[in-house]
């Protein structure tokens, strides 16, 4: 596929880049809190129904490693729980996994397309003032759809999905001189044959430890998650996550 060749051609061009890296073996790891708005829509055609959530907080994890060997890309790999719920009245009738539910129907509607990142990228730039990450990222999303009739718990129906999704990589960060803060910025992006998916997010950053041992950053900022997902194992999906979230980052 053409999204394929292009994400493979990128990381073959990137494994002849020589970058800079850390000098030492460096370690990171962080976790976040995410308050995210779910909005969105869903079916198993390509014909979409608009479905209520409610607000949630999700969570990130992540792990990555760095090191100096320039020809081999550093590694990252972060969780991404993405989890919603709602209700809602269908104002036409809907058929979703071979059940099908009347019009003028409430149905209570539960969505999880939590995913994994498995991300390879190399550091273009990497000093006190500026750092750029470029690489590619493997998203294996693992996801299930359910809804039932909130008058008749017996009828509701149910969909998995699973698949992995070769993306472009990116993550920036410029520091501001005497403060200890920095802006960041970091996102996966690509768009092939109708669907689309994109993971960004932007904030500030401020450095509360900074010794030999290690190091602690504290991050505020703004997430977007965009899944257009077209005909993965019978699942058509249009569903936007956004909000602020927090964080917290250790460096070994």
């Amino acid at each position: 596929m053409k999204y394929t060749a292009v994400v493979f051609g990128l990381s073959c061009l990137l494994f002849t880049v020589n970058t800079q890296a850390d000098t030492l073996l460096g370690v990171y790891a962080g976790v976040d809190g995410w308050q995210a708005s779910t909005d969105g829509s869903f079916s198993d055609t390509s014909q979409l129904q608009q479905f209520s959530f409610k607000d949630k907080t999700q969570a990130a994890y992540f792990v990555a490693l760095e090191h100096p060997i320039p020809l081999l890309p550093n590694i990252k790999i972060q969780h991404n729980k993405l989890q919603s719920a709602g209700a809602t009245v269908l104002e036409t009738s809907f058929s979703f996994a071979g059940e099908d539910f009347n019009a003028g129907t409430t149905l209570g509607n539960q969505l999880d397309l939590s995913n994994t990142d498995y991300v390879l990228y190399y550091e273009m730039f990497d000093n006190d003032l500026v750092s750029f990450d470029l690489g590619v990222n493997a998203k294996y999303i693992k996801g299930n759809i359910s809804v039932s009739d909130a008058a008749n718990n017996l009828l509701q129906a149910s969909q998995d999905a699973s698949t992995l999704i070769p993306m472009l990589y990116s993550a920036a960060a410029v520091g501001l001189p005497l403060t200890g803060l920095d802006v960041f910025a970091q996102g996966s992006y690509v768009s092939y044959q109708g669907s689309q998916i994109y993971d960004v997010q932007a904030g500030v950053a401020y450095a509360l430890l900074d010794n030999l041992a290690i190091n602690m950053r504290l991050k505020l900022g703004y997430r977007v998650v965009n899944l257009r997902l077209d005909d993965i194992d019978n699942l058509y999906t249009n569903v936007d996550f956004k909000g602020l979230f927090a964080g917290v980052e250790l460096h070994f």
